[in-house]
């Protein structure tokens, strides 16, 4: 099975919540998975909740510069293709993330192309849908005004882990919009980006070795940087799950206590074989972390697809903590 996802609740999201005159987008197909997600409910890891948040955070908040929003507000991640959405009332929408053909149909079945990080006018009636990508995997989709979503414990992220957050987007569901501030400005057109992950070429992640590097075999630890990973089917939004032709040899074979874990941390399981985790990963871990891919990777890593290849490159190599002379160790 996927990486400990769980089984989506009744979203309740219906025609009824509508206020009068609001606009609306109504959900006719949601592809393999579509959720709210914003930049994530920061500081609640003391309760056992992760951040979560958008797998790539720059495209999200491109979508929402693009339809004048703030940055920080909730768009939908769909993962690969296949989301159709149709306007109730007038909405404009911007489309960012994984380089997806994106069609406009009318309410009277005329249908043509519309571009990516660029701001999109859809009419009463009119139908928008992602195709499948050919370079990244989630696509973010903002709607000028942002989503009438209540957010739950200050962030409409939905976490698919630990269960907490709006619940997935379903087909028939109802999704209503706030009106724009006067004040807002559609922003003008963005360059999509230019090095998304493919299948057809190897993705080079940056990685800061440890804290556990030491519990690995040299040869092991060599290995992990100068072999290639391929993602397997059994990822999602907790973590991608690796597969090398060799895998990772423990030096140390004891049992690690349970340790807080990292966004990004590449934990090394007894079958020896890696799994990435990423933002609706647990909290907490036993198993030795040897890196961890490197902040300015992590959306990069947020956009490889299923059956993609990775390798890592250690930016330097691995030094225990030493504590200065002197130091108490009390």
């Amino acid at each position: 099975s996927a990486v400990g996802q769980k089984d989506p609740k009744p979203s309740g999201r219906t025609q009824h919540h509508l206020a009068a005159g609001q606009t609306a987008l109504q959900v006719r197909a949601t592809g393999l998975l579509t959720v709210f997600q914003d930049l994530g409910r920061h500081g609640q890891a003391g309760q056992g909740v992760s951040a979560s948040g958008a797998m790539d955070q720059a495209a999200l908040k491109a979508a929402n510069r693009l339809v004048g929003n703030a940055s920080h507000l909730a768009a939908l991640e769909t993962v690969g293709g296949g989301l159709q959405l149709r306007s109730v009332g007038d909405n404009v929408v911007a489309v960012t993330g994984a380089d997806a053909v994106l069609t406009l149909t009318t309410a009277d079945g005329q249908r043509w192309p519309v571009p990516r990080y660029e701001p999109v006018a859809l009419a009463d009636g009119d139908t928008l849908a992602v195709g499948q990508p050919t370079a990244g995997a989630r696509c973010y989709l903002a709607v000028r005004g942002g989503f009438a979503e209540a957010p739950v414990m200050g962030s409409c992220a939905t976490d698919t882990l630990a269960h907490v957050g709006p619940a997935p987007v379903a087909v028939g569901d109802w999704l209503a919009v706030r009106p724009a501030p006067a004040t807002s400005v559609v922003a003008a057109p963005e360059l999509p980006p230019a090095d998304l992950p493919t299948l057809e070429h190897e993705v080079v992640l940056d990685v800061v070795m440890g804290p556990r590097t030491d519990w690995f075999t040299p040869e092991a630890i060599a290995r992990f940087a100068a072999q290639r990973w391929q993602v397997t089917p059994q990822s999602n939004r907790v973590g991608l799950r690796l597969a090398g032709e060799m895998p990772l040899d423990r030096a140390i074979t004891g049992e690690l206590p349970s340790e807080g874990t990292a966004l990004g941390a590449l934990q090394v399981p007894p079958s020896g074989q890696p799994v990435l985790f990423l933002a609706d990963h647990p909290l907490t871990g036993g198993y030795p972390v040897i890196g961890c891919v490197a902040p300015y990777h992590l959306d990069r890593a947020g956009q490889i697809p299923v059956g993609a290849w990775l390798r890592f490159n250690p930016i330097q190599p691995f030094a225990e903590l030493v504590p200065e002379s002197g130091a108490s160790t009390s």
